[in-house]
Order: structure tokens, then C-alpha cells, then sequence
């Protein structure tokens, strides 16, 4: 986890949580932003066991709940999967999600849902970059380095950064 920074919420800003989802590790990003300025707020990966499967999934419950309840997202941004190894692997990685999406529902967040093509056109302006070139914006827009950081962190903020993009492009539009 990146040391949090301030996790009092001025009114002027919107608390969001990035979520990338994995049935191993799910790579989680808190940041704040008022439609111009982004500040990170908090970062890390929940890692689970190779326990059982309903426990890792009762472990993820209990960890996106903490999270929800000490940090107040309002909004959710969550990674949209398309794409999965296997059966198995794509009804163990649909269930982690049900799981994370009732998490940050009981804590009455709004939930949005963004490919990876989204969040890489968004971050880097072309949708089949690299894992790496989209840390190296992540790293520039909030002005932190992850360094050897695993990439499900920096998927994560990269998810809250679009939506903060796309709900600022949005509210503009309503003017």
C-alpha cells in the first residue's frame, strides 16, 4: 500500500475508488478529484490465499468493506471483463466481482464499469497500449512513482482517473 495521504473530503471533490478485480489479487485506488486537480488519496492490492474459494471470496467481502467504511468512496469505477483464460476462470473472476460490486453497494457507492480499452484511450490516448505505459501515466497524472508496484495498483487508480475524466467531460457538458 502507498502511504495514505489526507482522508478528509473537501465538498468540492469527489472521492473515487478504482477497482481491478482478480480472484487472487484485486488491485484497489483511492483518489479525489474536482474535475481539474487529481490527489491520491490511497493504493494498494488485497492479496488472497490459496484458502478455499468461498473464504477468499468472504476475505474480499471483509476487506473492499473496511476500505468502503474507512476511506467513504462515493463513486466506484470498476473494471468490466471481457476476456478470461478458461471457464473456470471466468466464473471465478464474474463471482469475485459480485462480490466487490455488493461490497461497494452496501456502502452506497455508485458503480460505473470501464474496459480496459476505455481506461487505456483515456490514461494514454490509445487503447492497446502497454501495461507499463499506462503506470508511466498513472505515475505522471498523480505525481507518485510505484515503482516495482504489482500492475493490478496501477489499473486500479487508472480506472478512478477515467472516471474522473469522463464524469468531468459529462458534468461540463451539462452546462
Amino acid at each position: 500500500m502507498t502511504s495514505p495521504q489526507s482522508t478528509v473530503q473537501n465538498a468540492k471533490f469527489t472521492r473515487i475508488i478504482g477497482i481491478d478485480p482478480g480472484s487472487r489479487i484485486t488491485g484497489y485506488g483511492i483518489i479525489d478529484s474536482d474535475g481539474q486537480t487529481l490527489q491520491l488519496i490511497e493504493a494498494g492490492c488485497i492479496r488472497l490465499s490459496a484458502k478455499a474459494f468461498e473464504l477468499r471470496l468472504k476475505r474480499l467481502f471483509e476487506e473492499i468493506s473496511a476500505i468502503c467504511k474507512q476511506y467513504h468512496p462515493q463513486c466506484a469505477a470498476v473494471e468490466q471483463v471481457f476476456y478470461a483464460r478458461n471457464v473456470r476462470s471466468a466464473l471465478q473472476l464474474g463471482q469475485t466481482r459480485g462480490v466487490l460490486l455488493l461490497g461497494l453497494a452496501v456502502h452506497d457507492c455508485n458503480i460505473f464499469e470501464y474496459s480496459t480499452l476505455e481506461v487505456k484511450s483515456a490514461i494514454t490516448g490509445y487503447g492497446r497500449a502497454e501495461k507499463s505505459q499506462l503506470k508511466k501515466m498513472v505515475e505522471l497524472l498523480l505525481g507518485s512513482d510505484f515503482g516495482g508496484s504489482k500492475y493490478d495498483l496501477t489499473d486500479a487508480l487508472g480506472l478512478a482517473i477515467t472516471h474522473a475524466h469522463i464524469s468531468s467531460y459529462h458534468s461540463k457538458l451539462k452546462l
